[in-house]
């Protein structure tokens, strides 16, 4: 299951990179909070995977919400998108499995593939919809990142992180013109 669950966070980072359209940006969101729900249930972290779908909930209602109304997946000049996601998935999947060691290979991968992507997506010229949906995976990542020492952060961490990915998902960006 944790294999499984880590490969959907990857898929759903790598959706958020590729797509335009608000329809794109939610379906990578919510696989990217399925696939960490099923990491924290997999950890024995029902209350945070419980908090994860909540606050992603919210995110992933309110991308569906503003956006481009199509899904956006890989438009034109996404090239450059699919091999940053092929990429990041390797990188990622060598580093978890190979470099470091001990149980906990799944968690690895899925953290550092979506915190990786989502960066990416954050530091590239986007529009604030893709911005904001990449923020919300971020914060998520960063909780599911904090499972990796194997010490259990407990459920707060997984908390902040679903209450954080909620409310940036309210924050109504507007874009300046400026010169």
């Amino acid at each position: 299951m944790s294999a499984t669950a880590a490969f959907a966070a990857w898929i759903g980072a790598a959706l958020i990179v590729l797509s335009e359209g608000r329809r794109g940006l939610a379906l990578g969101m919510a696989l990217v909070t399925l696939g960490f729900a099923g990491l924290a249930l997999a950890a024995g972290q029902v209350e945070g995977a419980v908090a994860l779908v909540a606050g992603s909930g919210v995110a992933v209602v309110q991308r569906l919400r503003s956006g481009k109304d199509a899904w956006g997946v890989m438009p034109p000049g996404s090239t450059a998108r699919v091999v940053l996601a092929a990429g990041v998935g390797l990188l990622a999947l060598w580093i978890s499995t190979t470099v470091m060691s001990g149980p906990g290979a799944s968690i690895r991968f899925a953290a550092l593939s979506v915190l990786g992507l989502t960066a990416a997506r954050v530091l590239t010229p986007s529009d604030p919809p893709a911005v904001m949906t990449a923020l919300a995976a971020l914060a998520l990542s960063v909780a599911v990142a904090a499972g990796v020492a194997g010490t259990g952060p407990g459920p707060a961490v997984y908390v902040v992180a679903a209450i954080v990915a909620g409310g940036i998902s309210l924050i109504r960006v507007s874009e300046f013109d400026g010169a």
